[in-house]
C-alpha cells in the first residue's frame, strides 16, 4: 500500500462534470491512500475576501487550459485518479479516512431559477461566511448568536461513464454531485464502476449543509481530505450505497421525490435480500418498521436524491461490505 498526496493546481483539477476523456492525474493501487486538495468557488473568486484566496487558486481560476473543461457545472473536481485493475462492472470502495476546510471562510450563493422556491428568492445573493476552525462552528448571520457545528464532508465523488462528457451537477449512478451529508470522516461509498481505471473525481467541499440544500448552495468550502481507494471485484452494483458508523444507507435520485424515494427504498429491499437474506415482502416490512428515509437533495437539477438510513444497530449480525 502506497500513501500518495494530490495536490490542486491548473494540471490536476477539471472543471464542471466528468469524462472519459481526461487524462488521469494520479494512478493508484487498490488500497493506496491520498491526501487530496480541493478547491471551490471558481466562479466567485473574483469577489471572494482575501482569505478565501490562494495562489494556487488563483492560478486556476486565471489559467485554467480549456481541455480541463469539461461541461458547464460550476464544480472544480480533483481528479481523474486512475485505479489499476480497475474494470466495468467492479465496485470502487472509497474509505473517507478525514476531511477538514483548508481554510477559514466558504460561501453560500443563492441563483436565479435554482432551489427549492425559485419564484420567491429569485435574486441573486453571495455571502461568505468565516469559519471557526478553533471551535469547529460558523456563525451566521454573523454577531447574530446562531452556532451552526462544521459537519464537513465531499459533495462530489464520482467516477467517469462512457459518455464524452456529464455535467457535475445532477448525481446518479456514477455518484457525483450526492450532496449526502452523511458522508463524513468514518464512512465508506461504494460505487459501480463503468470505465476502465474508474477514473475517480473528488470535490465540491462542504463545512455544513442541511438535508435538502433547499437554496442551492451549502457552506461551500476548499476542502481536504484522506481517502483509501479499494477495488471490489467480490461485489457487484448498479448505484451507489455508503455505510456510516451506524447506519447503511441506499439513494435514490430521480426527476421527483416520490420517483427518488421509491428508487431508494427499492434499493434498500435489494440490499436486504442480498446482504441479510430477506424475503422482498420482509424486507419491505422491515424498511417501514426501522428505515428512515431522508431528503439529500432538491436542487441538483434535474435529479433530485432522496437516501435511506439502515441502522446497523438492529442486527445480531455484522453486515459485512
Amino acid at each position: 500500500m502506497t500513501d500518495h498526496f494530490l495536490k490542486a493546481t491548473r494540471e490536476t483539477v477539471h472543471l464542471g462534470g466528468f469524462s472519459h476523456l481526461l487524462e488521469p492525474v494520479l494512478t493508484v493501487a487498490s488500497g493506496d491512500t491520498v491526501d487530496v486538495e480541493t478547491y471551490t468557488g471558481y466562479y466567485v473568486y473574483d469577489k471572494a475576501p482575501p482569505e478565501f484566496l490562494t495562489p494556487e487558486f488563483l492560478d486556476i481560476c486565471q489559467n485554467l487550459a480549456p481541455e480541463r473543461k469539461v461541461a458547464g457545472g460550476p464544480h472544480l473536481l480533483t481528479g481523474p485518479i486512475y485505479v489499476q485493475d480497475a474494470e466495468p462492472g467492479d465496485v470502487l470502495e472509497v474509505r473517507l479516512e478525514a476531511i477538514a476546510p483548508s481554510l477559514p471562510v466558504g460561501f453560500n450563493a443563492i441563483r436565479p431559477g435554482w432551489g427549492a422556491l425559485p419564484h420567491q428568492f429569485h435574486q441573486p445573493a453571495l455571502r461568505f461566511i468565516t469559519l471557526d476552525l478553533a471551535n469547529n462552528i460558523a456563525e451566521f448571520p454573523a454577531g447574530a448568536g446562531i452556532k451552526i457545528p462544521l459537519k464537513p464532508f465531499f459533495g462530489i465523488l464520482g467516477v467517469a461513464t462512457p459518455e464524452t462528457s456529464r455535467t457535475s451537477v445532477p448525481p446518479g449512478s456514477y455518484g457525483g454531485n450526492i450532496d449526502n451529508r452523511e458522508l463524513q470522516a468514518g464512512s465508506r461509498l461504494f460505487l459501480p464502476v463503468f470505465v476502465p481505471g474508474a477514473l475517480f473525481s473528488i470535490g465540491d467541499g462542504h463545512s455544513v449543509q442541511g438535508d435538502g440544500e433547499v437554496n442551492v448552495t451549502a457552506i461551500e468550502t476548499s476542502m481536504n481530505g484522506r481517502i483509501t481507494l479499494k477495488l471490489r471485484k467480490d461485489i457487484q452494483l448498479t448505484t451507489p450505497i455508503a455505510e456510516t458508523p451506524t447506519d447503511i444507507i441506499t439513494m435514490g435520485f430521480g426527476q421527483t421525490l416520490d420517483e427518488a424515494l421509491e428508487l431508494a427504498l427499492n434499493n434498500m429491499i435489494d440490499f436486504l435480500k442480498r446482504f441479510t437474506n430477506l424475503s422482498p415482502e420482509d424486507a419491505y416490512v422491515l424498511c417501514s418498521l426501522a428505515v428512515n428515509f431522508r431528503i439529500t437533495q432538491v436542487v441538483n437539477s434535474p435529479q433530485k436524491g432522496v437516501h435511506g438510513m439502515l441502522p446497523k444497530a438492529i442486527f445480531s449480525k455484522s453486515i459485512n461490505l
